[in-house]
């Protein structure tokens, strides 16, 4: 299998493994729910806080964590394993990273745009850390701390995950990273944010629920 093959499966098998609906699949299993329509009508963990417990929320956030993680894993695999560049100026490794970059955005979009769920799905952020954390371990743990330490002071689910995404940034730019990592956390944490921005707007007017709470709006609430 040569190198472009590998960057093709590698592609598809990260974008199944974000497209994986882990909060619907939890609600189907546990309840015989469609988590979609309960709550804040989201496939998130925050929703699955709300609708199915702590215990099955902490589950989907891991598995999220691990879907980002995995995907990358799994592309660099393909390459180092399958790949056969031909004898050529072909430099396998100025091209993997690009590669592997490709399959980080590729597992965001999956869990974002799910083919399994019409392609709706998550805002990426718990897959995003994944990606992250095993891309550049530094920068994840870095956004994985802001997280957890804004999450402590404001128990918002949507303003910690937007700064996290903020903070890789700023950590990517100012740590010694690859070109296409680099690229990718850019790429990868603007499109978080975006993501949110109907909770932006509800942060500028002090109507964001915080974590356990209905929102005024559930149709449009945080998903991790």
């Amino acid at each position: 299998m040569d190198f472009w093959i590998a960057s093709a499966v590698g592609l598809v098998i990260a974008y199944l493994f974000g497209s994986t609906p882990t909060g619907y699949l939890a609600g189907k299993l546990l309840k015989g729910i469609d988590i979609r329509k309960h709550g804040s009508k989201s496939t998130g963990a925050t929703n699955v806080l709300r609708t199915l417990g702590k215990w099955p929320a902490l589950v989907v956030l891991i598995v999220d964590v691990l879907k980002g993680a995995g995907a990358i894993i799994v592309a660099r695999w393909l390459y180092t394993v399958l790949s056969t560049p031909p004898p050529t100026t072909f430099d396998l490794q100025i091209w993997v990273p690009w590669g592997v970059s490709l399959a980080g955005l590729a597992v965001l979009l999956g869990h974002s745009r799910s083919i399994w769920l019409n392609f709706t799905g998550g805002k990426s952020a718990a897959t995003g850390l994944g990606v992250l954390l095993a891309m550049s371990w530094p920068v994840g743990l870095g956004a994985a701390t802001v997280f957890v330490v804004v999450l402590a002071i404001f128990p918002i689910v949507s303003l910690s995950s937007i700064l996290a995404a903020s903070a890789a940034i700023i950590l990517a730019c100012g740590l010694e990273q690859p070109l296409p990592y680099r690229l990718l956390i850019i790429a990868g944490s603007i499109y978080v944010i975006v993501r949110h921005r109907a909770n932006i707007q509800r942060l500028l007017a002090g109507t964001e629920p915080r974590l356990g709470q209905s929102g005024p709006d559930p149709k449009a609430e945080a998903q991790i």
